[in-house]
């Protein structure tokens, strides 16, 4: 099984091939650059570097959202056209899924915080759970768009030991420390923003499980109307 990954997301822009346990490639960036600029540039980089043939993947893996309007959108484009291109399907994968998937085997929650602006933010509660010889994620809460205190009260609740990690970290981390009633810690760097790989290890899972769609029928998650919407429904009224 080989698998193309791409992640843009959020402000990290990451692109990964992975074939059955091995990650071939991984090429992330987080600067000051819009997708449109490094997406397609790092696939192409990737290919050169790996001597990769496109049409021997068996699928395209996408971080399908929620996040970034515009970087889900470029997502989805190059997704797409790729797909469409080489005749394979896409692998939709939850973003916020796919950033629990950094802390893969810790026996504490995970609460992945993406800056959603407005005051929200999007998130999730995962738990690792053994299987055998390796580890299942789990599903406490599914991704959604909230306020930070809705999220924290579910913790609190749970009384369980929790790390958080995504580029919400920085800006909600005092209202973490002020309202949190567990014990906590924040990922460090080296696992705390969007991974091409991880998308890829989960996108083998769901096409496994024959969860795919065509390039016609993929659309992003975006879990909420963008802000011309809202401002143009606000109009309206």
């Amino acid at each position: 099984m080989k698998i193309l990954a791409l992640d843009s997301s959020g402000l990290t822009a990451s692109v990964a091939v992975v074939e059955d346990e091995i990650t071939i490639a991984e090429y992330t960036v987080n600067y000051k650059k819009t997708h449109s600029q490094t997406l397609l540039p790092m696939l192409d980089e990737i290919s050169k570097m790996t001597e990769l043939d496109l049409a021997t993947v068996d699928a395209i893996a996408l971080a399908a959202g929620p996040g970034s309007f515009t970087g889900l959108r470029i997502g989805s484009a190059t997704a797409k056209g790729l797909a469409q291109a080489l005749q394979k399907p896409i692998v939709p994968v939850p973003t916020v899924d796919g950033l629990a998937g950094n802390l893969f085997g810790t026996d504490k929650l995970v609460c992945p915080l993406m800056d959603a602006r407005r005051n929200q933010t999007y998130t999730g509660l995962y738990e690792f759970q053994k299987q055998g010889d390796t580890y299942r994620m789990n599903r406490i809460l599914e991704q959604c768009a909230v306020a930070l205190d809705e999220i924290l009260e579910k913790i609190n609740s749970l009384g369980r030991e929790v790390i958080f990690l995504g580029d919400g970290v920085p800006v909600f981390c005092k209202q973490i420390e002020r309202e949190i009633a567990v014990p906590y810690t924040f990922a460090p760097n080296f696992c705390n923003r969007q991974r091409a790989s991880v998308i890829a290890w989960l996108g083998i899972q769901l096409f496994a499980e024959g969860k795919v769609q065509t390039a016609l029928e993929h659309a992003p998650e975006y879990l909420r109307l963008s802000q011309a919407e809202r401002e143009r429904i606000e109009a309206m009224q």
